[in-house]
């Protein structure tokens, strides 16, 4: 690989680390807000000025000037880092683990697809957490298939407009246990995105394009709400008397990610697939949670994250919409992250990673980021100065990072090594994004 470019070093004087409120009309000025007593400002003059931790510098402040030095020294650094301060450490694949054919190979989307359906097994007994894989191969390929691997907020039935899919299990915040996922709210008060809701995954776009599609409901690992650090999967690691993860120990994202890869590790041996062309994908805190798959386990080759703001590829240090301060409020989602991660609420600008950081460890590999142009909370701003800042890292190891630092109107996506592309909308995925999300697979695992 070649050493650092005139290029890379260009770009990077041109971003400079010192980040100042660059507004190019894409993203409207809104009124201030208040989330869980914290002020939500929502104004980009008022974004402020920021120094971010520099990629391409070890810890001991010697520049990173080729590609081995990255990959060797400051890559493994910045990886600990984000492990230490920000989605916490997790354990390696279960030696014990095991996988369950519940269906071999059964016609699907009127003969377009192979479905399969795998229970994977965290231990001997099976008796404890489990996950359910549900996969869809096309009926028509002439190989192994690359897969677009999603991770759901629903159980796989509920994820599928395919009524022979096994129902899966959701968890109950009240009771605080696993019942049937058998029925979610559509409408009203409980609603969910139409990314996330019933039967929303587009399954028959990706067969006609000849690319398998793989889901899994992140209910399997982890509960998405408060005081839950002791249930799902985490509890199979839980020494005696230990009530809950050290505080550099994996929260619920990073538990999540640690499901994809033993989704992944299944994949590995499938034959329909060729699981070194394999795209982890997530909406929201899933979202987050593909961008740390994609950077802790490198077997991925290519991350897609929609809307993952704060705490995922949005800079934490632009006080824009959400920040570290609501993410971790006590209330709302401290248990996603480590424990260390909270402690910088107060001192955002004293944390030693941030997003342009999360999504370097990624390069080489492909990453899209797909955002709406109204969901001001998530700051599609803030992700794409991100992923600038992120160039440099791209650049060293041959690759392209987005090439400009002009904010692009909706609907035109940069569709380079490192992708961005903004939908004319709010939080979550709409019909169109899922053909951009094709074209990037197609650009960057089907050539």
């Amino acid at each position: 690989m070649p050493s650092t470019s005139l290029r890379a070093l260009l770009l990077w004087a041109s971003v400079s680390l010192v980040i100042h409120p660059v507004c190019y009309g894409q993203i409207a000025d809104s009124e201030a807000a208040v989330v869980a007593d914290i002020p939500v400002n929502y104004t980009e003059a008022k974004a402020g000025s920021y120094t971010l931790p520099d990629p391409l510098r070890l810890n001991d402040g010697q520049p990173v000037k080729n590609s081995k030095t990255w990959v060797e020294k400051r890559r493994p650094e910045i990886k600990k880092l984000i492990e230490e301060n920000w989605y916490g450490r997790a354990p390696l694949r279960p030696k014990e683990m095991s996988f369950e054919i519940v269906e071999q190979g059964a016609p699907a989307f009127e003969g377009k697809g192979i479905r399969r359906q795998v229970t994977i097994h965290f231990t001997k007994e099976r008796s404890g957490p489990k996950m359910e894989l549900l996969l869809y191969l096309p009926a028509k390929s002439a190989g192994p298939a690359p897969v677009f691997l999603n991770m759901s907020f629903l159980a796989n039935n509920l994820t599928v407009a395919d009524p022979k899919v096994k129902v899966g299990l959701r968890w109950d915040r009240e009771t605080r246990t696993q019942t049937p996922a058998d029925a979610r709210p559509v409408s009203g008060a409980g609603a969910t995105p139409a990314n996330r809701g019933p039967r929303g995954l587009r399954v028959e776009q990706f067969l006609d394009a000849g690319i398998g599609i793989a889901t899994f409901t992140k209910d399997d690992l982890a509960p998405d709400f408060v005081r839950s650090e002791a249930l799902g999967v985490k509890a199979i690691y839980l020494k005696p008397g230990q009530s809950k993860p050290a505080d550099d120990e994996w929260g619920a994202i990073a538990a999540w990610a640690w499901g994809a890869s033993r989704a992944l590790d299944y994949l590995e041996t499938d034959k329909g697939v060729d699981a070194k062309r394999v795209a982890i994908h997530g909406v929201s805190r899933l979202g987050k949670t593909a961008l740390w798959a994609g950077a802790v386990d490198e077997r991925f080759a290519m991350v897609i994250a929609s809307c993952s703001g704060e705490g995922g590829a949005a800079i934490a240090r632009r006080n824009y919409g959400e920040t570290l301060a609501h993410m971790a409020a006590p209330t709302r989602f401290p248990y996603q992250f480590a424990g260390n991660y909270a402690k910088y609420s107060n001192k955002v600008n004293e944390w030693p990673v941030d997003a342009n950081m999360l999504i370097a460890i990624i390069a080489p590999r492909p990453l899209l980021l797909q955002t709406g142009n109204t969901d001001k909370w998530s700051d599609p701003h803030g992700e794409f100065l991100a992923a600038v800042a992120a160039g440099p890292v791209y650049e060293l190891l041959g690759k392209k990072g987005l090439g400009t630092t002009k904010f692009p109107a909706p609907g035109e996506p940069i569709l380079h090594d490192v992708g961005y592309y903004m939908h004319d909308g709010g939080h979550g995925t709409v019909p169109g994004d899922f053909e951009v999300y094709i074209d990037f697979m197609k650009m960057h695992l089907m050539k």
